[in-house]
């Protein structure tokens, strides 16, 4: 079974499955297809994460973040009066980790060649694609600063306009770059021709980004972090990424009890938003490089840690004194798949922002993503951006196990809304007793830049004036949060179960 954001993705993976490929071939075959089909959302100019489940029931997970230009100094920016690092500059390009990545993942465990991998990938970047309804609403949002970049408004534009839905859309260039990588391998990325246009587009704007920094990518596979959660245990990877934040708003959650209220209770949402802003305040403050964190995540993902913010909630009225944090954005897309030996695969590639930085490299296609800007400018703080270093991650893939056997991969797209999608999906499955459909489908909160909580369209009236009479400053949310895949292995039937966000184009398809 494979679940993702996009039905020609799902497709992919689906037939590399069926032709013998394995769940770690799909994924990467999925995530190239969704390359060119969602170009907003992801593409070679990004990062990528993922879990591995392996049949015997070993989980590892993979980082592939890149990290800054060797030449980013601290005080450069500190000097020039840089109070952040702008989403759409050249300063907010990170080395792009995913190609890296998949190499690194197909190495250890695929079957399959990236020729294979990436045939539909190139057909439709060749020969074009119809625009998903989704996909063409987000597109248009980006006109006026795509029209801003040569490369993007190249590429990306027709005539200075976003293609509409089910129009055509084709990317040459890409496909060019595409083809060479599935010849030559991740070299014909980070060396060669088209890492040299990489560096020379992002040096003509002002940035530091180098051959030499791309040629320096690396990836590594890292041992997941887990808590225990209902009798499960929830993996999610180790900083830079926020999946420490899900496990800390998931032991709060565990804590004040939040299984004794209806799911679609104010009382319930309630929990979810205090404990949401006790664990993002600890992201804010700490959250970075394992080795510039103040605390390690061991620490902060304990039940202890918890006791002590949970003393913080109360019942019967929102706190006050819990600082509201600023909110990213983020452009991502999710997927996950499951073989017919049970290997799970938990998968996210992103650009960050929608098409990234918006700066494209003219001749390969690139979206350059703008990861960077996740970065700050203050010298005290463990997150500021520094030479080679990796910023916070908002992208976060999990993986459920019981009694040592994987039991759900899921992911939940969007920002800094992750983390509060990840506990509320999975609070849905095993608080509530949803399916992944159902968990999926079940309205979200989650605040705006202004602190205001939002609630979705399926959220009842009398639950936003509940939560308000709680001290919250309630209002309908104008769009809803994120997007989100599940596949649940059911032990006992030998099926699999699997869900996919109605808020995006895709589905969830198996056999």
């Amino acid at each position: 079974m494979a679940a993702t954001s996009h039905p020609l993705a799902t497709m992919t993976a689906v037939q590399v499955l069926r032709d013998g490929g394995n769940a770690i071939d799909a994924a990467i075959a999925a995530a190239a297809t969704l390359a060119v089909v969602e170009p907003h959302m992801t593409g070679i100019g990004g990062d990528c994460f993922a879990l591995v489940a392996k049949p015997d029931g070993s989980t590892f997970g993979l980082d592939g973040a890149g990290r800054a230009a060797s030449a980013a100094r601290t005080e450069w920016y500190v000097e020039r009066g840089f109070t952040e690092i702008p989403s759409h500059s050249p300063h907010a390009v990170t080395v792009p980790g995913a190609v890296k990545a998949w190499h690194t993942l197909l190495a250890v465990g695929g079957t399959m060649e990236l020729p294979r991998l990436f045939a539909d990938a190139l057909r439709y970047a060749e020969e074009g694609y119809a625009v998903a309804p989704r996909v063409a609403h987000d597109w248009a949002k980006q006109t006026a600063t795509l029209r801003a970049d040569e490369g993007a408004s190249l590429h990306f534009l027709y005539q200075g306009e976003a293609p509409l839905a089910g129009q055509r859309h084709r990317q040459p260039a890409l496909a060019r770059t595409l083809r060479a990588i599935s010849q030559d391998g991740a070299d014909a990325f980070y060396t060669g021709p088209v890492a040299e246009e990489i560096a020379r587009t992002v040096q003509a704007k002002g940035g530091f980004l180098s051959q030499d920094d791309l040629a320096a990518v690396t990836t590594g596979f890292v041992d997941p972090l887990s808590i225990d959660y209902a009798g499960h245990a929830l993996m999610e990877l180790p900083p830079s990424g926020q999946g420490i934040v899900a496990m800390i708003m998931l032991n709060i959650l565990e804590q004040i009890g939040v299984r004794e209220h209806a799911p679609d209770s104010p009382a319930r949402y309630h929990c979810e938003m205090e404990a949401a802003r006790l664990a993002y305040s600890v992201r804010d403050i700490l959250l970075a490089e394992p080795e510039h964190m103040p605390v390690p995540a061991s620490t902060l993902i304990s039940s202890k840690y918890a006791e002590g913010l949970a003393a913080q909630f109360s019942a019967g009225r929102r706190n006050d004194r819990i600082a509201i944090p600023a909110i990213p954005d983020s452009d991502t897309v999710y997927l996950t798949v499951v073989d017919r030996d049970r290997m799970a695969v938990s998968f996210i590639n992103s650009l960050y922002g929608a098409f990234g930085s918006q700066i494209v490299t003219p001749e390969s296609g690139i979206a350059l993503q703008n990861r960077g800007a996740c970065f700050v400018t203050d010298p005290a703080h463990p997150n500021v951006i520094a030479p080679s270093k990796r910023p916070l991650h908002t992208i976060i893939p999990a993986m459920v196990a019981r009694n040592g056997e994987a039991a759900i991969s899921f992911g939940v797209m969007g920002g800094s809304y992750q983390p509060v999608g990840h506990a509320h999906l999975l609070s849905n499955m095993l608080d509530y007793g949803m399916d992944p459909q159902e968990a999926i489908d079940h309205p979200r909160m989650f605040w705006d830049d202004e602190g205001v909580i939002r609630g979705e369209a399926g959220i009842e009236p009398a639950v936003l004036e509940g939560m308000s009479a709680l001290g919250h400053e309630t209002a309908p949310a104008e769009a809803p949060f994120g997007g989100g895949q599940a596949i649940a292995i059911d032990r006992e039937s030998g099926f699999l179960v699997g869900g996919s966000d109605p808020r995006k184009d895709g589905c969830a398809m198996g056999w």
